[in-house]
């Protein structure tokens, strides 16, 4: 019998099975498009845990299981016992034996990868404090449908050294792409994470991250988690705004992407989603076909 395989991180998976995974997404998205019914998960059943707010995430997911034949169960946790007390490895251990895979969203990377310990059918991380991998096959996906491959790019990484900057350290890896990070002082990367991953570095201001940029991301200044700090962080992230003067200073074909939502006049100006640089809406419209593609996967 084939061993359960969880997607906990990126590097849950080889760069060889993540290339697939993305290939599989471009077909899967061209089927869909010329209206091709593809169900290889008739008779299958997840479990949507999101212990935070999901927008993209949620919905890609059940109408990506609905899509490919199977059925999503969501499950609050502020009405299911696992919010009241009940252990992450029992709910683990009683879902196992009634769902095909679970999905699960937590601010704490440990629970879920406790849940996976536990788990004897698929976990995937549906984002954490430490990391956001779903997200990352859709934007690599977009980034390959619009400019081909993104080996050898040079990608720039605005704003807070959270969870999508830690995702994009991995992936500068993983895919061998060029990596640089502007954060302030105090919101930057772990230091092991970047020694671990040297295709990534850290410099000074937002210009030299973005000076010859083939791709730019930026995300919140206040993620999940950090509302007592919004203060704080919005004069300390005042000088990292990515606006259109400064995505000028990218290549000329640079592409922007945001995991949104976006916070208009704070991490990004008033326009720049409006900008024909900005795909960031055709990205989220990816997270659709790059998590139909991961499901598939795991369970076909």
């Amino acid at each position: 019998m084939k061993s359960k395989r969880d997607f906990l991180t990126l590097r849950s998976f080889s760069a060889q099975e993540l290339n697939q995974v993305i290939k599989r997404a471009h077909e899967l998205k061209r089927l869909q498009l010329a209206g091709v019914e593809h169900r290889p998960l008739q008779g299958k059943t997840a479990a949507l845990i999101l212990e935070l707010a999901s927008t993209r995430t949620r919905v890609a997911f059940e109408a990506g299981m609905f899509q490919l034949g199977g059925h999503m169960i969501y499950l609050d946790p502020t009405v299911s016992h696992l919010g009241r007390g009940e252990p992450v490895s029992d709910t683990a251990a009683v879902l196992s034996g009634i769902v095909d895979i679970v999905i699960i969203r937590s601010l704490s990377q440990e629970t879920v990868e406790s849940f996976a310990r536990t788990a004897t059918v698929p976990v995937i991380n549906a984002m954490t404090r430490y990391q956001h991998p779903c997200q990352i096959l859709a934007d690599i996906q977009t980034f390959e449908e619009l400019r081909e491959s993104i080996a050898g790019k040079r990608v720039a990484f605005v704003g807070d050294g959270y969870n999508m900057c830690n995702s994009y350290i991995e992936a500068s890896s993983l895919w061998d792409f060029e990596l640089r990070i502007s954060a302030p002082e105090g919101y930057r990367p772990a230091a092991e994470l970047l020694r671990a991953n040297p295709r990534s570095t850290v410099v000074a201001t937002p210009a030299d991250a973005i000076t010859g940029a083939d791709l730019v991301i930026t995300d919140v200044w206040s993620s999940m988690g950090h509302d007592a700090e919004k203060s704080a962080r919005k004069k300390a992230f005042a000088p990292y705004q990515v606006t259109e003067a400064l995505l000028d200073k990218a290549a000329a074909d640079v592409l922007f992407m945001h995991c949104l939502p976006a916070h208009r006049g704070e991490e990004i100006s008033e326009t720049l989603l409006d900008d024909p640089r900005s795909v960031a809406f055709p990205e989220s419209h990816n997270r659709l076909h790059s998590q139909k593609a991961l499901l598939e996967f795991l369970l076909s």
